[in-house]
């Protein structure tokens, strides 16, 4: 009974006193929160018992110390909640024991705010936010404490379907798909984070107005991607991405199965059924296979139709895209509107992972193609243009609007690649001379502004 009332005992404790022991950091003297709980390090009794009688507003401060739980963390049931540790390293919440396929902290709610703890061993997502409006994520951090696996976990840090998100000062390793994730959200800020051993470092996969900037992708099998999935109801857009590193990203790939499954190591970034992109001034370094891809959705998935979703299910903002739509379906394969400017290339494309045909084609086909060559910087797939030649400029198209200005040391090559995957498929690879390789400023891909002006941010910070 006394634990059961514990929870509206130290609600009532806001101020006064000495601090309590393992709260250094914060306490619940520090806050303004109208009910707050200090649940001391390693009490996971009286943890789970705060998490199942959540209330609006309510503040749950854990104390320096680990966790050792056998089951999720699960907070819904209230708005306006907030779960504080005492920082990185100090707050850790381990589910090494769990004995269900669960999540680490498995969270509904808007006005949610997590920060300052660790989240390390879940069974599946470490961090996993869905459904919810205004979500803050602040130096947390998920990681599997024993390297990278395909058992571990898909996600570190996972909101989905969240409307204005930010997430900073954070750090994921060795999931098993991707580390940092945002998926299906409109208003995204992701910033100042690090993604290391991961299959997917940082992705951003069919979401609507983001900035992505400050980030470290570092040792991850692909760095920092952006891209759309078929059946998701949010048309990815407007997505800026400026001021990041993404460096030796050579991992192996390690995931057990999904889409990520596809990516060579060595892959910087790839934009994938994307639209309204801008990637600038960004630091690429030492990718073995190439900095950045720019792909249709096609290469993935050649038939149209499955990329078809009702426009009635859709969310968020498509209809200025100018994207086919097709018996009330909205096909969202294509990617157009990308300025590529200011970013600094050096000693990628050395080495392409072309070590699996099945699972990574397009590793295995430039691997091929490039020979000895080093792979160019940045790679076009040129799908669904309508004119191109491997070696006069006026004699290929830019219908996509891809641009690529002023880029430091950068290579660029346009491959036809649906030519040159229809003649893979008999055994003729063909060469890099069957590539369209110019030398700067890539005359017809030399535009360096957006058609409709520069990418839209988004309206939380």
């Amino acid at each position: 009974m006394l634990r059961l009332l514990a929870p509206l005992l130290l609600a009532a404790c806001t101020g006064g006193g000495a601090r309590p022991e393992g709260f250094d950091a914060v306490a619940c003297a520090d806050l303004t929160a109208t009910t707050c709980v200090e649940v001391a390090g390693g009490d996971t009794t009286l943890l789970q018992e705060s998490a199942n009688s959540l209330s609006d507003g309510m503040t749950l401060v854990l104390g320096e110390g680990t966790f050792m739980l056998d089951n999720s963390v699960t907070l819904r049931g209230g708005d306006g909640v907030t779960l504080i540790g005492q920082g990185i390293d100090s707050t850790i919440l381990d589910f090494s024991s769990a004995t269900t396929q669960g999540n680490g902290v498995d969270v509904v709610g808007d006005d949610f705010t997590i920060r300052s703890l660790t989240i390390q061993d879940s069974n599946k997502d470490g961090l996993r936010i869905e459904d919810s409006e205004h979500v803050t994520i602040q130096r947390v951090k998920v990681t599997w404490t024993g390297g990278p696996s395909p058992d571990n976990g898909a996600y570190g840090l996972y909101p989905v379907r969240v409307s204005d998100v930010l997430m900073e000062d954070s750090e994921a390793y060795n999931a098993s798909d991707a580390g940092i994730y945002v998926g299906q959200c409109v208003g995204a800020t992701v910033r100042n984070n690090i993604a290391k051993a991961n299959v997917a470092g940082i992705e951003i996969e069919n979401t609507q107005y983001a900035d992505v900037y400050g980030n470290l992708a570092e040792d991850n099998t692909g760095g920092l991607l952006i891209f759309d999935l078929p059946g998701n109801p949010v048309v990815g857009r407007d997505i800026h991405v400026h001021d990041n590193v993404v460096r030796s990203n050579n991992r192996d790939n390690f995931a057990p199965g999904g889409t990520v499954q596809g990516i060579p190591a060595g892959t910087g970034t790839f934009l994938l059924a994307s639209r309204r992109v801008e990637l600038r001034d960004n630091t690429y370094e030492d990718n073995r296979t190439s900095d950045i891809a720019i792909l249709s959705g096609l290469a993935i998935e050649p038939d149209p139709m499955a990329w078809a979703i009702q426009t009635a299910d859709l969310r968020g903002d498509w209809e200025d895209l100018g994207l086919p739509v097709e018996g009330g379906a909205l096909l969202n394969f294509a990617t157009t509107e990308v300025l590529i400017t200011g970013n600094s290339h050096s000693g990628s494309g050395t080495d392409p992972d072309g070590a699996d045909l099945v699972e990574r084609e397009l590793g295995f086909l430039l691997s091929v193609v490039y020979g000895d060559t080093r792979v160019d910087d940045i790679l076009y797939d040129a799908i669904e243009e309508s004119a191109f030649h491997p070696t006069e400029a006026t004699g290929n198209s830019n219908d996509n609007h891809i641009c690529v200005h002023a880029e430091s040391g950068a290579t660029f090559a346009s491959l036809d690649l649906e030519t040159l995957g229809a003649r893979a498929a008999a055994l003729d690879f063909g060469s890099v001379e069957d590539l369209y390789r110019p030398a700067a400023p890539f005359a017809p891909f030399d535009c360096d502004a957006l058609t409709a002006g520069p990418v839209v941010g988004p309206t939380a910070p």
